[in-house]
């Protein structure tokens, strides 16, 4: 396998910087890092993103277990999820499915979803899912492989700086 194009992040940093911003405003929300995390893990599923699958495993969060990571894309069939994180997964598929029905995000996806989350949540939990849909299709389109960019300095600093974050 070969990338099309080195890692963007590499290519436009100033691009890069602010949507890991956008995408940082996400955890702020009161939205569990777990459920941003699971989300996350099912658009890109949805989307054949190997970079960011294997991102969901490589940085999982310390709480969550292999177990529930393995099953995400069986969540429907299993039970080691909450209601709230079964909404936001129903929801996280609809967003990233817009073109599957006419009624892209069913009311019934909408209300279960606004059943756990408040007006800033649901927000956050949109905004998180569209800005996986932005990262897996610039890793798609150019065939970024899984993998490579977690050994990069790139990566380096960012795991330095969640790591920073976290601990404060």
């Amino acid at each position: 396998m070969k990338a099309r194009i080195q890692n963007l992040a590499a290519l436009l940093p100033d691009a890069i910087q602010h949507l890991q911003a956008l995408a940082q405003a996400t955890e702020h929300a009161g939205v569990p890092a777990q459920t941003l995390a699971l989300a996350h893990l099912r658009a890109s599923q949805i989307n054949g993103c190997g970079v960011c699958v294997d991102m969901g495993f490589r940085f999982k969060k310390p709480e969550e277990t292999m177990e529930r990571l393995f099953a995400v894309s069986a969540w429907r069939d299993t039970p080691y999820f909450t209601d709230a994180e079964r909404a936001a997964l129903a929801l996280t598929e609809a967003v990233t499915r817009l073109s599957d029905r006419s009624d892209p995000v069913p009311d019934d996806v909408w209300n279960e979803a606004k059943r756990h989350y408040n007006e800033s949540q649901l927000a956050a939990l949109i905004l998180n899912i569209s800005m996986t849909n932005v990262w897996n299709r610039l890793n798609v389109s150019t065939r970024q492989i899984a993998g490579e960019w977690a050994k990069s300095p790139e990566a380096k600093k960012w795991i330095d700086k969640a790591q920073s974050a976290s601990r404060s």
